[in-house]
């Protein structure tokens, strides 16, 4: 998946771009989670194919969770920030 991203870019859902300008997170630190970040669940029977929940850090040390689609580009379904109440060390469901 990382090469393919970094082969062929990233697409972006509505939402995850709404939740972007929300948020304030860059696209390019969403690239940066799914090039460097760690895969912490995957769901192979999806709507949208494959589909990866990536951990990552962002360069200001801000925890976020990318969810997305390996299709013919990695496509962004949602970016948030993990609740500390609902996920242990930000990588597993409570």
């Amino acid at each position: 998946m990382r090469d393919h991203a970094r082969d062929f870019g990233l697409s972006f859902s509505k939402h995850a771009n709404y939740m972007i300008a929300e948020r304030n997170i860059t696209k390019d630190e969403v690239l940066d989670i799914i090039l460097s970040g760690e895969i912490i669940e995957e769901y192979s029977e999806q709507r949208y194919g494959p589909c990866f929940l990536i951990y990552g850090r962002t360069t200001s040390k801000r925890h976020l969770h990318v969810a997305c689609s390996l299709l013919s580009r990695v496509r962004i379904i949602t970016i948030y920030e993990p609740d500390p109440d609902r996920w242990m060390e930000y990588r597993v469901r409570k």
